[in-house]
């Protein structure tokens, strides 16, 4: 068997009724586990469940808000009973919303604190909720992988998402922390990283990066300058190095974060 393969794997995916998430249900499916679609939209989850099925694979769509712990003690069981066991935690949920967007002609001293609170705990809560809820599960096992979703906003000032910003850069700092802290207590068993994606369209930014026409908006041309590819990236391309986190083949790594973002974060614009 291939040291890459998930065969044999139970992974759950939160946020696994958005773009990317509909990627990595498809890569991980693919690579040979068996999934839960974890979202809030039960007629994607259930959609893409079916599909996965169809195709010869497992899956389970499981309806919950990644910030409701009750929802997630469900979810986890469901999981269980399906599958048996849990070896591995995609923390895929999160994103932007317009309540968390400070426009350029903003008073920033009368921002909407509450929006950005929002997008801020949707982001780093939907991280840390669900790897409590179903870190018993990982530790049954001898080797379990969580992977996070970390972001180009965690690392430079991108203007306006200041929610988002701060989120994905508390999910960073909670990536490497709880990584040693699963080390010392659980050894080699429970793995930690993070996946860093650079600018992909979703549905959260669609509308600040193109326009209806499919044209580049200015922030979206902004982008596109720099980064070296001169282009977007394609949710599929995020599957490989996500199914190398899950697999066995990263057995040494954790704490880490794979950026998959066309030379974004290295390109000084000049």
């Amino acid at each position: 068997m291939s040291m890459f393969s998930l065969a044999g794997k139970s992974i759950v995916v939160t946020g696994g009724t958005g773009i990317l998430g509909g990627a990595f249900l498809k890569g991980i499916s693919e690579a040979g586990a068996m999934v839960g679609i974890l979202g809030r939209n039960e007629k994607v989850a259930m959609e893409r469940a079916a599909e996965i099925v169809n195709a010869g694979g497992k899956a389970v769509a499981l309806i919950a808000n990644v910030l409701e712990e009750s929802e997630l003690v469900a979810a986890r069981e469901k999981m269980l009973n399906e599958f048996g066991k849990i070896d591995g935690l995609v923390n895929a949920a999160g994103g932007n919303m317009p309540a968390g967007v400070v426009q350029p002609d903003a008073d920033i001293f009368k921002m909407d604190l509450n929006g950005i609170k929002t997008v801020m705990d949707l982001n780093l809560w939907g991280t840390i909720l669900p790897t409590q809820v179903f870190g018993d599960a990982l530790a049954a096992n001898e080797s379990a992988s969580i992977v996070n979703i970390s972001s180009m906003n965690s690392k430079r000032a991108v203007t306006k998402v200041l929610g988002y910003n701060m989120g994905k850069a508390a999910v960073d700092c909670y990536n490497q922390w709880f990584a040693v802290e699963l080390a010392n207590r659980y050894g080699d068993k429970i793995r930690m990283n993070a996946l860093t994606p650079g600018f992909f369209l979703t549905e959260q930014n669609r509308n600040l990066l193109t326009n209806s026409d499919g044209t580049f908006t200015p922030r979206g041309q902004a982008v596109i300058n720099n980064t070296p590819f001169k282009r977007f990236g394609h949710p599929d391309e995020l599957i490989g190095a996500l199914v190398w986190l899950l697999s066995d083949a990263s057995r040494f790594v954790t704490g880490s974060q794979v950026v998959v973002d066309g030379g974004f974060s290295i390109f000084s614009g000049v």
